[in-house]
């Protein structure tokens, strides 16, 4: 009988060691699981990441393209002005040399009237438009002049 007693203790015993051993087995699959899941929460978050820069790198791209594309107009504008004011065409020297003469009146006009308002004026927000509006127009002048000279030293012009 103590036989029997035996083989029954040892039949439970090895029960109680099979539950146990499949509770732990349960228990690290979930801590596994678990990290698992982390680890595709890190992944994902990358990938999240990198698609934001890269989205955030096509932007400034585009900025980038967009801001070429204005420069080029810019000086396509320019060049444009440059060829419209070397074609007066044939006229008598009096009337090329008024013609000259208008841009650099308006300019020295233009100051005048922005030291007129200056100093009748206190209201800070005209002041500071008229003095945009009179370096604006100083620097058009002087920078509708400048590839002239270049073109004269052989230096080519901007594109």
């Amino acid at each position: 009988m103590a036989n029997l007693v035996g083989l029954g203790m040892d039949a439970a015993a090895g029960g109680v060691f099979g539950i146990i051993g499949t509770a732990l087995g349960r228990i690290a699959s979930y801590f596994e699981r678990k990290q698992e899941m982390e680890q595709e929460r890190l992944r994902w978050g990358h990938e999240l990441k990198l698609h934001e820069l890269q989205m955030q790198a096509r932007q400034q791209e585009t900025e980038m393209e967009m801001a070429i594309a204005e420069q080029q107009g810019s000086w396509r504008g320019l060049e444009a002005s440059i060829n419209a004011d070397a074609n007066t065409g044939v006229a008598s020297k009096w009337v090329i040399n008024t013609l000259r003469l208008v841009r650099p009146v308006l300019t020295l006009l233009l100051w005048l009237i922005t030291a007129w308002i200056f100093s009748k004026t206190g209201d800070a927000g005209i002041v500071n438009s008229a003095v945009f509006a009179a370096t604006a127009a100083t620097l058009w002048w002087f920078g509708d002049r400048a590839p002239r000279l270049r073109n004269q030293l052989g230096v080519p012009g901007p594109v």
